[in-house]
């Protein structure tokens, strides 16, 4: 019996106990019933409850399962970041720095002599 069933079943056996406890004046066997349908409730209850605790037991493990995938996946692929980012990076620091064989205003002296032809073979030396 799944949860709804076990429902259903607890339902149909409480309204079947509301309406013996309605009678004023009950034969015993109409208390014999009563116990019996309480009894029936209680362990249908009962049997729900583990239904419900196991499902709750089982989101949490599948909860946890998914933490730590994520966590693996994290710790996976981060290296993939540095690998797919250094590239981009690397582009970008190279577009910021000139090239070495253009001289800027900020250099001056022996570092353009050395951009210039490489310090040891320059005539200017």
């Amino acid at each position: 019996m799944d949860d709804i069933q076990l429902c259903n079943a607890i339902m149909d056996l409480k309204q079947e106990l509301q309406n013996l406890v309605a009678v004023p004046e009950k034969s015993k066997l109409q208390k014999q019933r009563e116990d019996e349908l309480i009894q029936k409730i209680h362990k249908l209850v009962q049997k729900r409850d583990f239904l419900v605790d196991d499902a709750e037991v089982e989101r949490l493990r599948e909860q946890e399962e998914d933490k730590e995938m994520a966590d693996f996946l994290r710790i996976k692929l981060k290296p993939l970041d540095k690998v797919t980012k250094s590239p981009a990076s690397s582009r970008a620091e190279k577009k910021a720095e000139p090239p070495p064989s253009k001289p800027t205003v900020a250099k001056t002296g022996l570092a353009l002599i050395k951009d210039c032809c490489g310090a040891a073979q320059c005539n200017i030396m």
